[in-house]
């Protein structure tokens, strides 16, 4: 046995002795001092064997044998605080791996709140302080390949990134400061930067280091969801310093590689985060998509597709980073490729939330922004398929936010990718979304100025073109004037020509909308009224316009002249209108016939003997409502106005007459649609039509059986792949639930109920849209309260 660590040994063994038994102060001062020697940066240091002998072997039996004397009377035995300072001296000078794991190791096994528990964690937090972190990681940078080696790194590994959890486990309300992992995570991140440091200093020294320890925590703090506290302090300090240094550059590269693959996603979608840009990002990561294949599903598909969470911003430094170097823009090819077919996918557009789809769409047009012409002409007959085809799957969509963002993304990719035909164009209206999606697609800052020139003069054509020709019709009178003048007509005989309206009829529905409500010309609004059925069926688009606009202006209108036959245009223009467009129309009606106070619907043409009674009563009536309220005193404040007469609801009369002719035959294929199929705008409509309908139908007789026809119809059509139609069909349900009566939806409908309540709480669950599912939210509420209205009823 050698002789020196002989020594060591059995200075340690009697060391210990006297550290367990005695109480004489002195004593303990002059056997801690003979230990102390063996540490570094001793005053009187033992030989260099001596010393590693110690750490490797001795040391922690030394602190743990500190630990267990720990108590007020013992730190007591030497005045002034001497014997603590010289025992903390040991956790805080020795070996600090060794040091950090006893510490751990007391703590945790303290036996509840006590004098040594608060102690070491006092004692822990100056060892943080003190940047003993720094040398516990740096002295795991060595090359080293012993088993027991990895076994001692896996439990500083647990040790140094849950010290938060542990801590926060045993102290609970006696929890410290530098503890809380708001604090420890940004502590770690300044400790890593100064391991980092001296891996650098060591390396430019011909030193070999490895920074596999570092990779391995900063992994696992960023699983512990702990990416913005610790790379809020790398990552700034790491962009200053790759900025101008290749050998900083290689270790930042090296530091990522070796993250675990199950930390990868973590470590990366952070740093994408705190990158500020694509440049920043390329020094950080080097070709790390390239080399590692769980880095590149990440960013290339991860990200992109299976989230979409993460900020503009983010998508644009992502992005930029494979456009940065040649060897990756390949990725960045194939990703515009694949996100193209996701973007016009009838899967996806189905299926996929509302937010999911803009985030989509953003990354395909910052694709093309970093992508050159040549670039896309070689994949030009591919990605125009796919194009042209998500278009028609977009503007086919019920909802008007899909066919939106077909229409903005869609105008600028054609430009983009078939540069030599002709783009498609869409009018839309610009909004925020708009002006940020184009925003996206802008090409760099040294082409823009070019194209701006070019498109400037060809927008303002189309203005200049309208204002110039509109100049001379601006200028009626000299020509008017001219016209008028009866020296340079030629007569001709007018004795068979029937007398001819000075007013000309309108040739657009808004003309006779304009017509029928503010024109004085009686020619003029009598020639509106007789086309304007005519005008309807020929421009059927146009009438939807302002189709609920001209049916208040029809249901309205009063005969101002003698016109032949005008109940019978009015009702046909009606007709003409409700048939153009039935939903607005009609539901409008019901909420009309269903609002309480109005006067009762009345049959036929009214008598003239009916109209001056209708119009005198209000006004004997106002009279003396006006002389009792002028006489009456009042000693509350609230408003002598008072709410709606009750009344019965005249919507009654007609409700079955709007309803069941709409809801009926829905499932046969027609020449015109098929509802089933193609035409679902139209059967979303419908769905919502009546919905409404059955919402207006409220306190009426014949509620009970509409709300049964449209249960069933909601129970035929629940799978619907639509979002727009699964909206209306909950709604639907939440009408039924609103209008008909608790006792009448528990006695006739009961089996509806039943079904309904899983259907609906799967679609609060999984339904892919987002208003879906509040909806559904809100008819599981209604059925709520429905089941607490009928409890008391059945109660004894």
């Amino acid at each position: 046995m050698d002789p020196v660590q002989s020594a060591v040994a059995l200075t340690v063994r009697e060391a210990l002795h006297t550290l367990s038994s005695s109480e004489d102060g002195g004593h303990l001062l002059s056997t801690l001092g003979a230990l102390k020697r063996y540490l570094s940066g001793a005053e009187n240091p033992a030989l260099p064997g001596e010393q590693e002998e110690f750490a490797r072997m001795h040391f922690s039996a030394v602190l743990r044998c500190l630990v267990g004397r720990l108590s007020p009377g013992w730190l007591e035995l030497l005045p002034n605080g001497q014997l603590e300072d010289l025992w903390a001296s040991f956790f805080l000078e020795g070996p600090a791996d060794q040091a950090f794991l006893v510490l751990m190791e007391s703590i945790e096994g303290a036996a509840g709140p006590s004098f040594r528990l608060m102690k070491m964690a006092q004692l822990l937090a100056r060892f943080l302080s003190a940047g003993r972190m720094a040398a516990v990681m740096e002295g795991q940078c060595r090359q080293l390949t012993e088993p027991a080696f990895r076994l001692l790194q896996e439990t500083l590994l647990i040790k140094v990134v849950g010290l938060p959890d542990h801590l926060g486990n045993r102290l609970q309300r006696e929890n410290l400061e530098a503890f809380l992992p708001q604090n420890y995570f940004p502590l770690l991140g300044e400790e890593i930067m100064r391991v980092l440091q001296a891996v650098v200093d060591s390396l430019r020294g011909g030193w070999d280091c490895s920074v596999s320890f570092l990779s391995q925590v900063l992994g696992k703090a960023c699983v512990h969801g702990r990416q913005k506290e610790i790379l809020g302090v790398l990552v700034p300090r790491l962009t200053a310093l790759t900025q101008g240094s290749c050998l900083w550059q290689r270790v930042c590269w090296r530091l990522v590689e070796c993250v675990p693959d199950r930390a990868t996603e973590a470590l990366l979608t952070g740093l994408v985060e705190a990158a500020s840009g694509p440049d920043v990002l390329s020094r950080l990561l080097g070709n790390l998509v390239l080399k590692s294949k769980k880095a590149q599903f990440v960013m290339t598909r991860k990200i992109l597709f299976l989230q979409y969470r993460y900020s503009t911003p983010m998508l644009q430094s992502l992005l930029g980073y494979l456009a940065m170097d040649s060897q990756r823009r390949p990725l960045l090819r194939q990703a515009l490729k694949e996100l193209l077919e996701t973007w016009g996918s009838p899967s996806a557009i189905r299926h996929a939330p509302l937010p999911q789809q803009r985030y989509i769409s953003s990354a395909l047009l910052i694709c093309l922004a970093h992508l050159q012409d040549a670039e896309l002409r070689d994949s030009q007959d591919e990605l125009l398929a796919s194009l042209m085809a998500g278009v028609k799957t977009r503007l086919d969509s019920s909802l008007p936010a899909v066919r939106r963002l077909g229409m903005i993304v869609a105008g600028v990719a054609s430009a983009r990718i078939h540069p030599d035909g002709p783009p498609l164009r869409f009018q839309y209206e610009e909004d925020e979304l708009s002006r940020e999606l184009l925003a996206l697609a802008a090409p760099p800052p040294v082409a823009d100025s070019p194209s701006e020139a070019e498109a400037s003069p060809a927008a303002e054509t189309p203005d200049r073109g309208s204002v110039d020709s509109g100049v001379p019709q601006a200028q009626p009178e000299g020509s008017g004037s001219d016209l008028d003048s009866d020296d340079e007509l030629v007569p001709y005989d007018m004795s068979g020509d029937q007398e001819l309206k000075s007013g000309k009829a309108p040739a657009y529905v808004r003309d006779c909308v304009e017509a029928l409500t503010s024109s004085e010309d009686w020619e003029r609004w009598e020639a509106a009224l007789r086309a304007l059925e005519g005008l309807i069926v020929r421009s059927p688009a146009a009438a939807r316009e302002v189709s609920v606009e001209l049916a208040k202006v029809l249901l309205h209108l009063e005969e101002k002249t003698s016109v032949v036959g005008f109940e019978g245009l009015r009702q046909r223009a009606l007709v003409a209108v409700v048939v153009t467009d039935p939903a607005p129309v009609l539901t409008l009606a019901a909420q009309e016939l269903s609002r309480p106070g109005r006067l009762p619907p009345q049959c036929g043409s009214p008598s003239p003997t009916s109209q001056p009674s209708s119009t005198q009563a209000p006004a004997w009536r106002a009279v003396v409502q006006e002389r009792i309220r002028s006489k009456t005193r009042r000693f509350s404040q609230r408003s002598p106005g008072r709410g709606p007469d009750a009344g019965p609801n005249e919507f009654n009369l007609v409700a079955g007459y709007f309803f069941f002719p709409l809801i009926r035959h829905f499932d046969r294929p027609l020449v015109t649609f098929d509802l089933l199929g193609e035409d679902q705008l139209v059967l979303g409509r419908l769905v919502h039509t009546l919905g409404a309908l059955m919402y207006l139908a409220v306190n009426t007789t014949v509620a009970v059986a509409m709300g049964k026809a449209l249960l069933e119809f909601v129970w035929t059509l629940r799978f619907h792949g639509d979002a727009y139609v699964r909206r209306g069909l909950l709604s639907a349900v939440s009408s039924v639930l609103i209008s008909v009566p608790a006792e009448r939806l528990l006695a006739d409908l009961p089996d509806e109920l039943l079904e309904a309540r899983p259907w609906l709480a799967d679609v609060a669950e999984q339904d892919p849209d987002e208003d879906c599912r509040v909806l559904a939210v809100k008819a599981l509420l209604l059925l709520e309260k429905l089941r607490d209205t009928l409890v008391p009823l059945s109660s004894p």
